[in-house]
């Protein structure tokens, strides 16, 4: 017997998974929660990852408890992207760290931006825009409002980083993860000089140099060997961000297959062999961690709309699918732009909700939920569309998250994107993809041409029971509607922009 623990460290928790890589199947998981730091002003999130310490002993004990401990090998680590753990010269934490979600650094993208010639150089140099999701502009935050603790600095680390540091006591960063930062060059995997010297030129010194995703970090460090009870030459691999983890975990690992995860935001991804560069910056040029490339669309507003519209009408989940089927396709003619939270794909952050197409015939619950879903889909479809203008072919899409569990929302899935789309066996991907690639690190050194799909094969189950394939006519209704939803969303934009000025 091989078992694997993977770690899935996210905004809410951190889930662990024992993984049997003879059975290829989970066998035992843990999970415990973790919380934000209340009273920040606004557009700051932040997190003590002293907490995300703490919360992974917690899982990874309770997912301990009933296994048999000897057979664990390796752990593979997940982390939420994007965030910025700062540490000093001794590895302490200088302050809190500022996450994925955290859009306190509008201004430091403006700067880092300008410093390279503005968005369309920065897309030319690096591949990807600067924004404040990314770790760059946090890091310069640091420099422009907490000086002191800039003067501390000798050590940046991604989340799930910070946890293999914990774990193994190395500094490591590996390409996935690191190509969220807006400090690496997608395209040629290194570190870009212009971005480290729009910031501070000292941070060249504090970025870890950065690894190929299957090698491996280090191995287990002996005091936390004995309290989980494991040997201390388990091997820790280099892990990755929670999408690059997410694809492994779907299986999305080759050419073909689109990764759609319909939770608070929504996010579709597709591995490629080549970076993928979108000079309009709507997609994302990720790499993966798998040394492949993860083109990768983010929308900010998914599930959080549908559980508006569901607590409006005081529907329990089984209400929504109920009023989803009964209205029709289009919702007789009414659309909803879902941008309740503003939009990072298509780019307008002063965004807000609009219906179009509010009459006697549809102003009707039913109808304005199927409104609502059907908006937050053809929102994730513009992303889809995008990728297939930029070369990246879909026949499937593998979906996650709690929209997908309601078989309505699936069907208009199916027929707005045109293609088969079908749920995962296992909902917790990032965590077993963190599992099968701490197995991929652990059987490598044994088989060095062994590659990831060898691995993935058989471990990513489906569940065929919750395919759909479209239906022609009502996909052919959704292309309509998309290039409207389209038109509507452009248009809007300079007003959603001018509105913003009377909400201050």
């Amino acid at each position: 017997m091989s078992l694997f623990i993977g770690i899935d460290s996210g905004t809410q928790s951190v889930k662990a998974v024992v993984y049997d890589a003879v059975a290829k199947k989970t066998i035992a998981e843990g999970k415990a929660p973790h919380t934000l730091i209340e009273g920040l002003p606004s557009g700051h999130m932040e997190q003590h990852p002293q907490e995300w310490l703490d919360s992974m002993d917690t899982a990874i004990l309770q997912a301990l408890a009933d296994v048999d401990r000897s057979a664990v090998k390796g752990i593979g680590v997940s982390g939420q992207q994007h965030g910025f753990v700062p540490l000093d010269e001794w590895g302490n934490v200088i302050r809190p760290a500022k996450l994925w979600c955290d859009t306190s650094t509008i201004e430091e993208c403006i700067l880092i931006a300008e410093a390279l010639g503005g968005e369309d150089n920065a897309i030319a140099k690096i591949g990807n825009r600067i924004l404040p999701g990314f770790t760059a502009p946090k890091v310069l935050w640091l420099k422009r409002n907490e000086p002191e603790q800039f003067a501390q600095l000798r050590q940046i680390l991604l989340p799930h980083d910070f946890l293999n540091f914990y774990l193994c006591g190395e500094y490591f960063m590996e390409y996935g993860d690191a190509s969220g930062t807006a400090i690496m060059d997608v395209r040629s995997r290194t570190w870009s000089q212009e971005v480290i010297n729009a910031i501070d030129p000292s941070i060249a010194d504090y970025l870890p140099s950065l690894s190929s995703s299957d090698s491996i970090c280090g191995t287990l460090r002996s005091q936390l060997a004995e309290k989980y009870g494991l040997s201390s030459s388990v091997i820790v691999s280099a892990g990755g961000g929670d999408n690059m983890m997410g694809a492994i975990g779907t299986g999305n690992v080759s050419s073909g297959v689109a990764t759609a995860s319909f939770g608070t935001s929504g996010t579709i991804y597709a591995y490629n062999e080549a970076p993928v560069v979108d000079p309009n910056g709507e997609i994302a040029a990720f790499c993966d961690s798998t040394n492949g490339y993860l083109p990768l669309l983010c929308t900010m507003n998914v599930t959080t709309v549908s559980e508006h519209f569901r607590q409006l009408f005081s529907l329990d989940h089984e209400a929504l699918n109920t009023a989803l089927d009964a209205a029709p396709p289009g919702a007789k003619g009414l659309m909803l732009l879902p941008y309740l939270e503003g939009e990072r794909t298509p780019s307008i952050p002063n965004g807000s909700g609009v219906f179009f197409g509010l009459n006697k015939n549809t102003m009707d619950p039913n109808c304005m939920v199927r409104a609502a879903v059907e908006g937050v889909t053809m929102g994730m479809n513009f992303g889809l569309q995008r990728l297939r203008e930029l070369g990246v072919t879909t026949t499937e899409a593998r979906l996650t998250g709690g929209g997908s569990r309601s078989s309505a929302w699936r069907r208009i899935i199916a027929d707005v994107f045109g293609i088969s789309v079908v749920c995962m066996a296992e909902d917790e991907a990032a965590a077993l993809g963190g599992a099968l690639q701490a197995t991929w690190a652990f059987e490598r050194q044994s088989q060095p041409d062994l590659d990831i799909a060898s691995v993935v094969e058989g471990a990513t189950a489906l569940d065929e029971s919750t395919r759909l394939e479209p239906n022609s006519e009502t996909h052919a209704l959704y292309q309509k509607r998309q290039t409207f939803f389209n038109e509507l969303s452009q248009t809007l934009e300079p007003l959603f922009n001018k509105h913003a000025k009377f909400k201050k």
